[in-house]
């Protein structure tokens, strides 16, 4: 019998062993309990409700905006005025407006290079329920300090906190609630959005029917940094976007943490999406850097992780992916660097839908996922090309030479795991002896390739420490700063 012949052999005759004992009801040996988990640790249920015992850190700067009751005092050049609009008209450019207390108006900064900051003991400005509160439509105009709520309800006219119109704005140290959007800006370039905090109508359903916390239309240059986004739409949205840094900001309880649509080549660095339906949705963009960033219990009706639908040519690299529906989630996702990811207690550790071609998968870490991977049935995808591959926890790996590189590839994806997708009774039998040899003969024997994943040069030691979110009974917060190498 030819070489062939015989390893055909082999796996046609380890799966009759477990089709026989399906169909008689006979209960092979099974060697690990809960179905086809990564043998190094628990499965995580379907909904992802691992790591119980983290929270995420608010330290803002905005959380300390107070919005005092008593009439309020706009002051401009020595003068006072009842109204800060009143004050606004009456300043120069390059002028500051003082504002103390409270105003139950909506206000225009028209003026070029105006500062409208608060006094020591606080401001507010309430729009009443009306409209947009504060628009900026001067250039190089600076808000700071002040508590902005109260717009109007209508999302197709931007009701907003915020409203940017004007190049160059800057909005730091501002708590914005009770808004349909909390900032939009609108066609406006190099704007800085720093230390804001952001709650959206909590009370507002669906979801749907809340504005986003930062809406960026059609912008260049433009940076979000340190800033907190809770109970909107989306937290921060991008459509057509472009070279906008989002850094370090912390983004909960919304249907999409970020949103990019149409946007190319933009930065998303060291940002926390907690709690939400998706972490990060990539949708029909190129060129994206998303790097650094945690997305962690992301379990709603999607809950992935991060999302890539129509993404190209995009780094995602160095990212932590904890204990949501899907780690990763790929769809028809093009060209694009998947490297140094740790993917740890997902439902779905990488999920690839659609055609996704020509990706670098390597130096990832996939520990403790309830599955490790998922594919379309009838589609084979190799990874990789490079010189090192990935870890995946309850590998079976060999290292001869001591390079950290398996000799021996892995299939998290083979015969039995495509098996009990069709037929999900299956499942008790995935740890079965029977299931084994099919899995080894999957590693082992290089000719036989059925549909599934292939990791050529998997990783002997993961790249990440997990255990900052193994759970301890005490919240622990997660705190991303490491930079990460883009390297296969």
């Amino acid at each position: 019998m030819s070489g062939d012949r015989l390893e055909v052999g082999f796996l046609a005759a380890a799966v009759a062993v477990a089709a026989v004992a399906l169909a008689l009801g006979v209960a092979l040996p099974v060697a690990g309990a809960g179905g086809p988990a990564d043998a190094s640790g628990p499965a995580v249920p379907s909904n992802a409700s691992g790591a119980p015992g983290l929270d995420v850190a608010t330290d803002f700067a905005a959380t300390g905006v107070t919005a005092p009751e008593r009439d309020g005092t706009a002051t401009v050049d020595g003068d006072s005025f009842a109204s800060a609009q009143a004050a606004v008209d009456a300043a120069d450019p390059g002028e500051t407006v003082v504002l103390d207390g409270r105003f139950d108006e909506r206000v225009n900064a028209s003026v070029d290079g105006l500062r409208l900051v608060a006094s020591a003991d606080g401001a507010v400005i309430d729009g009443g329920g009306e409209g947009r509160v504060l628009t900026l439509s001067g250039e190089n105009v600076t808000v700071s300090g002040v508590w902005v709520r109260g717009s109007g309800s209508d999302l197709g006219t931007e009701d907003a906190g915020v409203f940017v119109a004007g190049d160059r704005a800057r909005i730091e140290s501002v708590r914005i609630t009770d808004t349909a959007y909390g900032i939009w800006v609108d066609g406006a370039d190099e704007a800085v959005i720093e230390d804001v905090r952001i709650d959206g109508r909590e009370d507002v359903y669906p979801v749907t029917d809340r504005g986003n916390g930062i809406h960026l239309f059609e912008t260049r240059g433009t940076v979000v940094r340190d800033t907190e986004i809770t109970r909107t739409r989306d937290g921060i949205y991008f459509s057509w976007a472009t070279d906008v840094l989002a850094e370090n900001n912390t983004i909960r309880h919304t249907r999409y943490g970020v949103h990019y649509m149409y946007s190319d080549d933009n930065r998303l660095v060291d940002n926390v999406a907690a709690d939400n339906g998706v972490g990060y949705a990539l949708m029909v963009s190129e060129g994206l850097t998303v790097r650094n960033n945690t997305a962690l219990r992301n379990d709603g009706g999607s809950g992935h992780g991060i999302l890539a639908k129509d993404i190209e040519d995009s780094a995602i690299a160095g990212n932590h992916l904890v204990a949501n529906r899907n780690g990763l989630y790929l769809y028809n996702a093009q060209g694009n660097r998947l490297v140094d990811n740790l993917i740890y207690r997902n439902g779905i550790g990488i999920h690839s839908a659609a055609v996704s071609n020509n990706a670098v998968v390597a130096g990832n870490s996939f520990v403790r996922n309830g599955r490790a991977a998922k594919t379309a049935r009838n589609s084979l995808v190799a990874w990789n090309g490079t010189e090192r591959g990935n870890y995946w926890s309850g590998a079976q790996t060999a290292d001869r030479d001591g390079d950290g590189v398996s000799e021996i590839r892995h299939r998290p994806i083979g015969i039995v795991e495509n098996l009990v997708d069709e037929t999900p009774q299956a499942a008790v039998f995935a740890n079965s002896p029977a299931f084994e040899a099919v899995r080894l003969a999957g590693s082992s024997f290089p000719v036989i390739e059925t549909p599934g994943v292939i990791d050529r040069r998997p990783l002997v030691e993961p790249n990440h420490d997990w255990r900052a979110y193994e759970p301890t009974g005490e919240a622990r917060a997660v705190n991303r700063t490491a930079d990460t190498e883009d390297t296969p």
